[in-house]
């Protein structure tokens, strides 16, 4: 070790090439180190980080690809089941009467109920419809009574009709005769024309626009 010290004494800066081995040794892997981490620092840190952006995209290329072969390979399959799905939510709309039909829905509500013989206290139509995107929802406030096997019947029968018709807020009470009543909130259902759902997009179309 005293003769490895010794080389490092006395050296002449201004002459490393007089210098012993040893020092001459260190010197050169210091500045081979530094070369070193001026080159990755300088230019091979932004190489390695694009080298790795790079990898990440070519993943996430090969991820894209391998799914649109699948949709690609299953397009058929993909085109049989918008079929199905758009020939069901057609069968459904059918189930929604318009707006010339909504008068004859509501006289089979009515129809449902005394035909069961239930006696109606309160048959009231909302003064308004709620609007959805593709439909319009009508409340309407019922009160009727009867024994217990008649209003179930009531039930049943609005359930099998060919609209679509939903009993809501069921509330059942006895009155001083011993009769049921049922308070409820009938909601029928009917698809917007074209001439409503043309004005709906434009008044939908006017808001996003006021928005901005």
């Amino acid at each position: 070790m005293k003769a490895f010290s010794e080389q490092f004494r006395n050296l002449n800066t201004r002459d490393p090439g007089s210098w012993p081995p040893l020092p001459k040794i260190v010197l050169l892997v210091a500045v081979f180190a530094a070369i070193l981490a001026a080159a990755y620092f300088l230019d091979w840190q932004t190489q390695l980080e694009d080298l790795d952006a790079g990898r990440a995209q070519e993943a996430k290329l090969k991820d894209e690809y391998v799914a649109k072969k699948a949709q690609a390979v299953n397009l058929d399959l993909y085109r049989q089941q918008a079929r199905e799905i758009e020939s069901s939510f057609g069968a459904l709309l059918k189930q929604l009467p318009n707006r010339s039909q909504m008068e004859a829905l509501l006289v089979d509500i009515n129809q449902s109920g005394l035909g069961r013989g239930l006696q109606f206290e309160l048959f009231k139509p909302a003064q308004s419809e709620t609007v959805k995107d593709f439909y319009a929802e009508l409340p309407i406030s019922l009160k009727v009574v009867g024994n217990y096997h008649d209003m179930g019947a009531f039930a049943s029968d609005i359930a099998q009709l060919s609209r679509i018709v939903t009993l809501n807020d069921l509330g059942i009470t006895v009155n001083k005769d011993g009769n049921l009543v049922l308070d409820s909130t009938a909601k029928t259902f009917r698809y917007l024309d074209d001439e409503e759902l043309a004005a709906q997009r434009k008044a939908a179309k006017a808001a996003k626009a006021a928005k901005k």
